[in-house]
Protein backbone atom coordinates (compact mmCIF):
# COMPACT_ATOMS: atom_id res chain seq x y z
CA UNK A 1 0.00 0.00 0.00
CA UNK A 2 1.31 3.47 -0.83
CA UNK A 3 0.88 5.85 1.81
CA UNK A 4 -0.92 9.13 0.69
CA UNK A 5 1.37 12.00 1.80
CA UNK A 6 -0.50 14.74 4.29
CA UNK A 7 0.30 18.32 4.36
CA UNK A 8 -0.69 18.57 7.35
CA UNK A 9 2.32 16.37 8.56
CA UNK A 10 4.31 18.39 11.64
CA UNK A 11 7.61 16.56 11.09
CA UNK A 12 9.03 18.04 14.18
CA UNK A 13 6.50 16.54 16.48
CA UNK A 14 7.42 12.79 15.74
CA UNK A 15 9.51 12.01 18.77
CA UNK A 16 9.34 8.49 18.58
CA UNK A 17 11.07 6.00 21.57
CA UNK A 18 14.67 6.69 23.06
CA UNK A 19 17.12 3.36 24.54
CA UNK A 20 20.12 4.58 26.71
CA UNK A 21 22.06 0.82 26.25
CA UNK A 22 20.83 -1.02 22.96
CA UNK A 23 22.71 -0.71 19.69
CA UNK A 24 21.29 0.44 16.37
CA UNK A 25 21.90 -3.30 15.10
CA UNK A 26 20.22 -4.75 18.39
CA UNK A 27 16.90 -2.39 18.01
CA UNK A 28 16.15 -2.65 14.36
CA UNK A 29 16.42 -6.78 15.43
CA UNK A 30 13.60 -6.39 17.75
CA UNK A 31 11.24 -3.85 15.52
CA UNK A 32 11.85 -6.56 12.79
CA UNK A 33 10.40 -9.32 15.35
CA UNK A 34 7.41 -7.57 15.95
CA UNK A 35 6.66 -7.20 11.85
CA UNK A 36 8.35 -3.21 11.73
CA UNK A 37 10.58 -3.28 9.10
CA UNK A 38 9.72 -0.65 6.17
CA UNK A 39 10.67 2.91 6.73
CA UNK A 40 11.63 2.30 10.46
CA UNK A 41 14.25 5.09 11.13
CA UNK A 42 17.22 3.67 13.71
CA UNK A 43 20.17 6.18 14.42
CA UNK A 44 22.62 7.22 17.07
CA UNK A 45 22.56 10.50 18.40
CA UNK A 46 24.59 11.71 21.19
CA UNK A 47 24.98 7.75 22.78
CA UNK A 48 21.06 7.12 22.61
CA UNK A 49 19.17 5.23 20.26
CA UNK A 50 16.79 6.90 18.58
CA UNK A 51 13.96 4.65 16.97
CA UNK A 52 10.94 6.52 14.83
CA UNK A 53 8.66 6.14 11.74
CA UNK A 54 9.87 7.85 8.60
CA UNK A 55 8.02 11.04 7.98
CA UNK A 56 6.77 9.82 4.37
CA UNK A 57 5.04 6.37 6.35
CA UNK A 58 4.06 8.73 9.17
CA UNK A 59 2.10 11.02 6.97
CA UNK A 60 0.69 7.86 4.96
CA UNK A 61 -0.85 6.25 8.07
CA UNK A 62 -0.97 8.35 10.88
CA UNK A 63 -1.00 12.01 9.47
CA UNK A 64 -1.24 14.62 12.21
CA UNK A 65 0.10 11.68 14.59
CA UNK A 66 -3.45 10.25 14.32
CA UNK A 67 -3.12 6.51 15.76
CA UNK A 68 -6.87 5.70 15.32
CA UNK A 69 -6.49 3.87 12.30
CA UNK A 70 -3.62 1.40 13.11
CA UNK A 71 -6.06 -1.82 13.62
CA UNK A 72 -6.50 -1.42 9.70
CA UNK A 73 -2.55 -1.90 9.38
CA UNK A 74 -1.14 -3.77 12.21
CA UNK A 75 -1.08 -7.57 12.79
CA UNK A 76 -1.69 -7.64 16.45
CA UNK A 77 -1.72 -5.44 19.29
CA UNK A 78 1.71 -5.29 20.40
CA UNK A 79 2.79 -3.99 16.89
CA UNK A 80 0.08 -1.16 17.27
CA UNK A 81 1.51 -0.16 20.57
CA UNK A 82 4.98 -0.19 19.29
CA UNK A 83 3.79 2.10 15.85
CA UNK A 84 2.20 4.96 18.37
CA UNK A 85 5.71 4.73 20.37
CA UNK A 86 7.39 5.49 16.99
CA UNK A 87 5.53 8.19 15.78
CA UNK A 88 4.64 10.08 19.14
CA UNK A 89 5.28 13.74 19.38
CA UNK A 90 6.31 12.60 23.04
CA UNK A 91 9.95 11.13 23.70
CA UNK A 92 9.17 7.62 25.00
CA UNK A 93 12.63 7.01 27.19
CA UNK A 94 13.81 3.40 28.03
CA UNK A 95 16.78 2.23 29.34
CA UNK A 96 17.19 -0.66 27.19
CA UNK A 97 15.10 -3.44 24.90
CA UNK A 98 13.64 -5.51 28.28
CA UNK A 99 12.19 -2.21 29.52
CA UNK A 100 10.77 -1.32 26.29
CA UNK A 101 9.03 -4.95 25.55
CA UNK A 102 8.17 -5.05 29.35
CA UNK A 103 6.72 -1.71 29.22
CA UNK A 104 4.46 -2.89 25.87
CA UNK A 105 3.68 -5.63 27.94
CA UNK A 106 2.38 -4.05 30.50
CA UNK A 107 0.26 -1.69 28.11
CA UNK A 108 -1.07 -4.73 26.27
CA UNK A 109 -2.48 -6.17 30.09
CA UNK A 110 -4.41 -2.73 30.47
CA UNK A 111 -6.12 -2.91 27.27
CA UNK A 112 -7.32 -6.60 27.44
CA UNK A 113 -8.32 -5.97 30.90
CA UNK A 114 -10.02 -2.75 29.84
CA UNK A 115 -12.16 -5.07 27.22
CA UNK A 116 -12.88 -7.63 29.97
CA UNK A 117 -14.18 -5.11 32.71
CA UNK A 118 -17.95 -4.57 33.69
CA UNK A 119 -19.14 -2.69 36.26
CA UNK A 120 -22.20 -0.92 37.94
CA UNK A 121 -22.09 2.76 37.88
CA UNK A 122 -22.87 3.83 41.07
CA UNK A 123 -20.54 6.81 42.11
CA UNK A 124 -21.58 6.87 45.50
CA UNK A 125 -21.01 3.28 46.28
CA UNK A 126 -18.86 0.94 46.55
CA UNK A 127 -18.31 -2.92 46.77
CA UNK A 128 -16.01 -5.11 46.14
CA UNK A 129 -16.02 -9.03 46.22
CA UNK A 130 -15.65 -10.27 50.31
CA UNK A 131 -14.25 -13.31 49.56
CA UNK A 132 -11.00 -11.48 48.01
CA UNK A 133 -11.76 -7.77 50.02
CA UNK A 134 -12.43 -6.27 53.26
CA UNK A 135 -12.49 -2.18 53.71
CA UNK A 136 -10.74 -0.91 56.45
CA UNK A 137 -10.79 2.99 57.71
CA UNK A 138 -8.61 5.09 56.21
CA UNK A 139 -6.73 1.97 54.80
CA UNK A 140 -9.37 1.64 52.08
CA UNK A 141 -10.05 -1.91 50.35
CA UNK A 142 -7.46 -3.85 50.90
CA UNK A 143 -7.13 -7.71 50.18
CA UNK A 144 -8.28 -10.13 52.66
CA UNK A 145 -6.24 -12.60 54.26
CA UNK A 146 -4.46 -15.09 51.85
CA UNK A 147 -6.39 -13.17 48.90
CA UNK A 148 -4.00 -13.06 45.70
CA UNK A 149 -4.33 -9.50 44.45
CA UNK A 150 -4.16 -10.72 40.60
CA UNK A 151 -7.27 -12.75 41.30
CA UNK A 152 -8.92 -10.00 43.90
CA UNK A 153 -8.61 -7.65 40.90
CA UNK A 154 -9.90 -10.27 38.62
CA UNK A 155 -13.01 -10.49 40.95
CA UNK A 156 -13.64 -7.24 41.41
CA UNK A 157 -13.83 -6.23 37.64
CA UNK A 158 -14.38 -8.86 35.45
CA UNK A 159 -17.81 -10.57 36.06
CA UNK A 160 -17.34 -14.11 35.08
CA UNK A 161 -15.09 -14.60 37.47
CA UNK A 162 -18.10 -14.38 40.42
CA UNK A 163 -21.26 -13.58 38.27
CA UNK A 164 -21.75 -9.93 40.03
CA UNK A 165 -21.10 -6.51 38.86
CA UNK A 166 -19.49 -4.26 41.63
CA UNK A 167 -20.19 -0.59 42.40
CA UNK A 168 -17.25 1.33 41.02
CA UNK A 169 -16.52 4.93 39.73
CA UNK A 170 -14.53 5.18 36.63
CA UNK A 171 -11.36 6.74 38.01
CA UNK A 172 -11.42 3.61 40.68
CA UNK A 173 -12.23 1.22 38.02
CA UNK A 174 -9.41 2.85 35.92
CA UNK A 175 -6.83 2.44 38.59
CA UNK A 176 -7.91 -1.37 39.26
CA UNK A 177 -7.21 -2.21 35.28
CA UNK A 178 -3.70 -0.26 35.67
CA UNK A 179 -2.66 -2.39 38.63
CA UNK A 180 -4.05 -5.46 37.09
CA UNK A 181 -1.99 -4.74 34.17
CA UNK A 182 1.36 -4.04 36.42
CA UNK A 183 0.52 -6.85 38.73
CA UNK A 184 0.33 -9.19 35.69
CA UNK A 185 3.34 -8.10 34.19
CA UNK A 186 5.44 -7.89 37.93
CA UNK A 187 4.24 -11.64 38.77
CA UNK A 188 5.81 -12.75 35.48
CA UNK A 189 8.46 -11.40 34.97
CA UNK A 190 9.59 -9.33 38.20
CA UNK A 191 8.43 -11.72 41.54
CA UNK A 192 10.05 -9.23 43.96
CA UNK A 193 7.94 -6.66 42.60
CA UNK A 194 4.73 -8.74 42.67
CA UNK A 195 5.72 -9.56 46.30
CA UNK A 196 5.75 -5.66 47.45
CA UNK A 197 2.40 -4.78 45.40
CA UNK A 198 0.42 -8.31 46.81
CA UNK A 199 2.20 -7.03 50.73
CA UNK A 200 1.26 -3.16 49.97
CA UNK A 201 -2.69 -4.34 49.22
CA UNK A 202 -2.99 -6.20 52.01
CA UNK A 203 -2.89 -3.26 54.35
CA UNK A 204 -3.10 -0.08 51.99
CA UNK A 205 -4.97 0.70 48.97
CA UNK A 206 -3.40 3.04 46.99
CA UNK A 207 -5.76 5.17 45.47
CA UNK A 208 -6.69 8.61 43.41
CA UNK A 209 -3.67 10.93 43.85
CA UNK A 210 -1.25 8.67 45.33
CA UNK A 211 -2.11 5.99 42.46
CA UNK A 212 -1.12 8.62 39.83
CA UNK A 213 1.96 9.98 41.65
CA UNK A 214 3.27 6.20 42.63
CA UNK A 215 2.28 3.99 39.51
CA UNK A 216 1.82 6.54 36.75
CA UNK A 217 3.66 9.20 34.10
CA UNK A 218 1.46 12.10 32.64
CA UNK A 219 2.46 13.73 29.41
CA UNK A 220 1.36 16.28 27.65
CA UNK A 221 -0.30 19.71 29.12
CA UNK A 222 -2.13 22.89 28.34
CA UNK A 223 0.29 24.78 27.67
CA UNK A 224 1.86 21.60 25.00
CA UNK A 225 -1.22 19.63 24.32
CA UNK A 226 -0.81 16.13 22.89
CA UNK A 227 -2.31 16.35 18.91
CA UNK A 228 -6.20 15.58 19.10
CA UNK A 229 -6.04 12.06 17.44
CA UNK A 230 -2.74 10.70 19.30
CA UNK A 231 -3.69 7.63 21.90
CA UNK A 232 -1.58 4.75 22.38
CA UNK A 233 -3.08 1.89 23.76
CA UNK A 234 -3.04 1.75 27.34
CA UNK A 235 -2.59 4.84 27.90
CA UNK A 236 -5.76 6.55 30.57
CA UNK A 237 -6.99 9.67 29.82
CA UNK A 238 -10.05 12.11 30.90
CA UNK A 239 -13.04 13.45 28.53
CA UNK A 240 -14.35 16.50 30.26
CA UNK A 241 -17.64 18.07 30.66
CA UNK A 242 -17.38 21.42 28.99
CA UNK A 243 -21.47 21.73 30.53
CA UNK A 244 -20.52 23.84 33.97
CA UNK A 245 -24.69 22.82 34.99
CA UNK A 246 -24.37 19.28 34.12
CA UNK A 247 -20.77 18.92 35.52
CA UNK A 248 -22.58 19.05 39.11
CA UNK A 249 -24.19 15.92 38.72
CA UNK A 250 -21.72 13.48 40.58
CA UNK A 251 -20.13 11.07 38.22
CA UNK A 252 -20.32 13.86 35.23
CA UNK A 253 -17.89 16.23 35.53
CA UNK A 254 -16.27 14.45 32.86
CA UNK A 255 -14.89 10.27 32.02
CA UNK A 256 -11.83 8.26 32.83
CA UNK A 257 -11.19 5.97 30.12
CA UNK A 258 -8.70 3.67 28.61
CA UNK A 259 -7.40 3.81 25.09
CA UNK A 260 -7.98 -0.14 23.97
CA UNK A 261 -6.47 0.45 20.35
CA UNK A 262 -8.40 -0.29 17.38
CA UNK A 263 -10.11 3.16 17.48
CA UNK A 264 -12.07 2.28 20.92
CA UNK A 265 -12.08 3.08 24.44
CA UNK A 266 -13.45 1.71 27.84
CA UNK A 267 -16.45 1.62 28.41
CA UNK A 268 -16.83 0.28 31.66
CA UNK A 269 -20.76 0.15 32.21
CA UNK A 270 -21.75 -1.54 28.63
CA UNK A 271 -18.33 -3.49 27.67
CA UNK A 272 -20.03 -4.84 24.71
CA UNK A 273 -20.19 -0.92 23.76
CA UNK A 274 -16.81 0.32 23.71
CA UNK A 275 -16.75 4.08 22.53
CA UNK A 276 -15.38 5.40 19.72
CA UNK A 277 -13.65 9.09 19.97
CA UNK A 278 -17.08 10.35 18.34
CA UNK A 279 -19.56 8.53 20.24
CA UNK A 280 -17.62 9.27 23.64
CA UNK A 281 -18.00 12.82 22.52
CA UNK A 282 -21.67 12.75 22.02
CA UNK A 283 -22.17 11.32 24.86
CA UNK A 284 -20.46 13.87 26.91
CA UNK A 285 -22.33 16.67 24.83
CA UNK A 286 -25.95 15.15 25.52
CA UNK A 287 -25.28 15.10 29.24
CA UNK A 288 -26.52 19.10 29.35
CA UNK A 289 -29.67 17.62 27.56
CA UNK A 290 -29.94 14.61 30.54
CA UNK A 291 -29.77 16.88 33.38
CA UNK A 292 -32.91 17.07 35.58
CA UNK A 293 -33.66 18.62 38.88
CA UNK A 294 -35.73 16.36 41.41
CA UNK A 295 -38.46 17.69 44.06
CA UNK A 296 -36.02 18.17 46.69
CA UNK A 297 -33.79 20.39 44.53
CA UNK A 298 -31.06 18.09 43.51
CA UNK A 299 -29.65 17.49 40.09
CA UNK A 300 -30.14 14.01 38.58
CA UNK A 301 -29.38 12.45 35.13
CA UNK A 302 -31.85 10.94 32.72
CA UNK A 303 -29.97 8.74 30.94
CA UNK A 304 -32.79 7.39 28.69
CA UNK A 305 -32.96 11.00 27.45
CA UNK A 306 -28.90 11.01 26.76
CA UNK A 307 -29.67 7.84 25.22
CA UNK A 308 -31.62 9.65 22.48
CA UNK A 309 -30.57 12.39 21.88
CA UNK A 310 -26.99 10.18 20.94
CA UNK A 311 -28.99 8.63 18.78
CA UNK A 312 -30.32 11.41 17.22
CA UNK A 313 -27.08 12.81 16.76
CA UNK A 314 -25.20 10.43 15.23
CA UNK A 315 -28.17 10.03 12.54
CA UNK A 316 -27.70 13.23 11.62
CA UNK A 317 -24.54 14.32 9.77
CA UNK A 318 -25.00 18.18 9.97
CA UNK A 319 -25.76 17.90 14.03
CA UNK A 320 -22.86 15.55 14.33
CA UNK A 321 -20.93 17.36 12.50
CA UNK A 322 -21.67 20.46 14.85
CA UNK A 323 -21.54 18.71 17.71
CA UNK A 324 -17.84 17.26 17.15
CA UNK A 325 -16.42 20.50 16.08
CA UNK A 326 -17.61 21.81 19.55
CA UNK A 327 -16.15 19.09 21.66
CA UNK A 328 -13.15 17.93 19.64
CA UNK A 329 -11.30 21.70 20.95
CA UNK A 330 -8.94 21.32 23.60
CA UNK A 331 -10.62 21.62 27.07
CA UNK A 332 -10.98 24.30 29.18
CA UNK A 333 -8.12 25.27 32.40
CA UNK A 334 -9.97 23.75 35.69
CA UNK A 335 -13.01 25.85 36.91
CA UNK A 336 -13.13 27.55 33.53
CA UNK A 337 -16.19 27.06 31.19
CA UNK A 338 -16.08 28.90 28.10
CA UNK A 339 -14.89 27.98 24.62
CA UNK A 340 -12.90 24.39 25.47
CA UNK A 341 -14.72 21.06 24.52
CA UNK A 342 -13.76 17.67 26.18
CA UNK A 343 -10.38 16.82 24.93
CA UNK A 344 -8.02 16.61 27.37
CA UNK A 345 -4.15 17.29 26.91
CA UNK A 346 -2.84 15.15 28.29
CA UNK A 347 -2.57 11.21 28.51
CA UNK A 348 -1.18 8.87 31.49
CA UNK A 349 0.75 5.65 31.19
CA UNK A 350 2.23 3.35 33.77
CA UNK A 351 5.68 3.85 35.26
CA UNK A 352 8.35 1.26 34.19
CA UNK A 353 8.91 -1.64 35.85
CA UNK A 354 11.12 -4.44 34.52
CA UNK A 355 13.92 -4.95 37.17
CA UNK A 356 17.01 -3.21 35.52
CA UNK A 357 15.08 0.08 34.74
CA UNK A 358 11.72 -0.03 37.68
CA UNK A 359 10.69 3.32 38.32
CA UNK A 360 8.10 2.28 40.67
CA UNK A 361 9.09 3.50 44.23
CA UNK A 362 6.06 1.41 46.76
CA UNK A 363 4.89 3.57 49.69
CA UNK A 364 6.56 2.22 53.10
CA UNK A 365 4.09 0.02 55.21
CA UNK A 366 4.07 0.42 58.65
Amino acid sequence: MQPKLSPHLHLDRIQGIRLAEDSVENCRAFMLGHGIRNELVVEQIEGFTHCHMSSAWTAGFAPDNNTLSFQDHARDLTQEILWALLISPHLFEFKNLEALASGVRVRENIANAARKTALAFKTEAAERPVAFWQYVEEAGFILQPGANLITALISATQPEATGKLYDFSCYRASEYVILLGLAQEAHAHHPELFDALQKLNEVHAVRSGQFHEVFLHEYGSLAAPLPAHFFVPGDRLWFRNPDEASSDVTGYEGSWVIYMGGGLFSNFWKRDQPFTLTTKCVEIYHWRDGLQINGQGEAWMDERIVEACVADTLANPLKLEKVMALMMRMRDDKGIYAEGGCLDASREHPRQIDPSACELQLPLIN
